[in-house]
């Protein structure tokens, strides 16, 4: 899937076939380097302008990548002058005093705690009783047990071990085992994160010791144009989100691995692009994009800081009047190998045949997209793991398709000291907590992973499965939720009815009855087939031909 131009998941959905969208965030930068800077794995020494000591990985050039083929002027080389001089930039990052997408407004549940991470920070977010958001951290103070695998009650969030409740700034306002004279411990509270909505999206802040700066939550310009039409989803992925940007940001992969998965894309249209970066700053870098042969690049890409890609496309109609065509990616790292993001595709204008399309299918279409590319991205997430070298070692990058890879990575070599771990260009940190993989994950998500049709569970326990549509979209979304519920229930009692008429049939003694009945036990059955169809287009994974046994 690229940030690019999805051809599925696209603004192609709305209205033209190059779509984009528009994207005004506020540049700032933080002051904190953390104490790890000094982690990164190294072999040669850099000057550095500041004074921060960021160590670069071996710099070995693999044996392909001869003085003949740099001559060529093919692949990515050095795109400033102090990555030719041997320095580099280091600027002051800290990935807690920023802003990341925890949820789509819309799919927060009423009446459920929803256990989210952002890296290996777990935390839980929920509604209390005047509708507020409220996020905590994941863990109750008496003995640790998950509020996520809790409940709602009064609007307070009930942790279901003990019974200890919560509520607004994390005060604990019940304990059933106090003696009835006794006071609550003003200890046993839990730690409280900023959250904010921002149109349509919910944010949070992940310092605790810094206070919210609002002035860094991304605007999205064209979201607030009259007229404007989103479709949105939420998709959680099996691979790092450093990989799943790189993803988004490649649309030379677009032809190849989505072939014919709508109408646009097709693999004898894969060809060489041309990209221009017009802006690098601390907070990341922006630039045009297009087919080489394109006299003008319509397509304007940028990557914020610290996960938020944006591609829009403005086009002139025959009356003058703009179109803004927008793809919005806001990405979470939600710990290692895992990631999630909020897919937002809209226009100012869409085709009226858009309109007649249920919005469970283009939701269905997007998960197909992922699933499309998940194989090679999680093999990839495998090998930078394995390999421990930054990736200009390990990766061969194009200028004719791999600039934005190319950027993506070495802004990360500016700033990898101030996250958890990081892969940049010439630069890695290795994570220092090991990962940690839940069997019976907690909360509102494993309670609807255990409900039928749940995917690929183990016997009746159907535990949740990173790999399956159901688990990484359906449960996250409450239109699809409701559609699958929907189309089950038809599906029973069409099933039912078919039945009946069948029986009703066989007992009928005047042949027009007989064949009456049978019909339309006929056409409940076709029902029955229609409805098992829209099931499983929502919750069965996409299988290339080539694949299936």
């Amino acid at each position: 899937m690229a940030l690019s131009l999805h051809p599925s998941l696209s603004l192609k959905n709305f209205s033209n076939p190059s779509s984009s969208f528009s994207f005004t965030p506020k540049l700032t930068a933080t002051k904190h380097i953390h104490s790890h800077l000094l982690k990164s794995i190294h072999s040669k020494p850099y000057h550095i302008k500041k004074c921060h000591a960021v160590a670069d990985a071996p710099t070995a050039t693999p044996p392909s990548l001869d003085a003949k083929d740099n001559d060529q002027g093919v692949l990515i080389g050095p795109s400033s002058e102090e990555e030719r001089g041997g320095d580099r930039v280091v600027v002051d990052y800290d990935w807690t005093k920023e802003w990341y997408p925890l949820y789509l407004t819309k799919d927060v549940p009423d009446d459920a705690p929803l256990g989210l991470n952002v890296f290996d920070k777990q935390l839980v977010l929920y509604k209390d009783g005047q509708g507020e958001l409220r996020c905590y951290e994941d863990r109750c103070p008496h003995r640790l047990a998950k509020l996520s695998e809790g409940q709602l009650i009064d609007g307070r969030l009930e942790c279901l071990y003990h019974g200890w409740q919560f509520e607004g700034e994390g005060k604990c306002v019940k304990i059933p085992q106090l003696p009835a004279d006794a006071k609550i411990p003003r200890s046993a509270c839990v730690k409280t994160y900023e959250v904010k909505d921002s149109q349509g999206v919910v944010w949070v802040w992940m310092s605790l010791k810094t206070p919210p700066n609002f002035k860094k939550i991304p605007w999205f310009e064209n979201f607030a144009r009259p007229g404007f039409q989103d479709t949105s989803t939420i998709h959680e992925l099996p691979y790092d989100h450093s990989i799943l940007l790189e993803n988004l940001m490649d649309p030379a992969h677009i032809p190849i691995s989505h072939d014919r998965t709508d109408w646009t894309a097709k693999r004898e249209d894969a060809q060489a692009l041309r990209f221009e970066v017009t802006e690098r700053t601390h907070r990341g870098f922006a630039g045009r994009w297009g087919k080489e042969k394109d006299k003008k690049l319509l397509s304007f890409l940028r990557f914020e800081a610290p996960c938020v890609l944006s591609n829009d496309i403005e086009l002139p109609n025959e009356k003058g009047l703009t179109q803004y065509f927008t793809g919005l990616f806001l990405c979470r790292p939600t710990g290692q190998g895992k990631s999630m993001v909020i897919v937002r595709f809209g226009a100012t204008k869409r085709p009226q045949i858009a309109n007649l399309i249920p919005r469970w299918y283009f939701h269905q279409n997007a998960c197909k997209i992922f699933e499309q590319d998940m194989g090679f991205l999680s093999s990839q997430n495998e090998v930078l793991m394995k390999e421990k070298v930054p990736t200009k070692e390990l990766y061969i990058n194009l200028k004719s398709s791999d600039t934005w890879v190319a950027e993506y990575r070495k802004w990360m070599d500016k700033v990898g000291h101030g996250m958890p771990y990081h892969f940049g260009h010439s630069t890695i940190s290795l994570p220092q907590v090991p990962a940690v993989l839940e069997h019976a994950p907690a909360g509102l998500v494993a309670g609807v992973s255990a409900s039928s049709p749940a995917k690929g569970g183990i016997g009746t326990m159907h535990a949740p499965n990173v790999i399956n549509r159901y688990f990484r979209h359906v449960i996250h979304c409450k239109g699809c939720t409701s559609v699958v519920k929907s189309f089950q229930a038809w599906k029973n009692a069409l099933s039912a009815i078919a039945l009946a008429l069948t029986t009703l049939a066989i007992l009928a003694s005047g042949r027009q009855w007989k064949n009456f009945l049978l019909l339309s036990a006929s056409l409940c059955l076709a029902g029955v087939y229609a409805c098992s169809t829209a099931i499983a287009m929502n919750t069965t994974n996409f299988i290339r031909t080539h694949r299936r046994l």
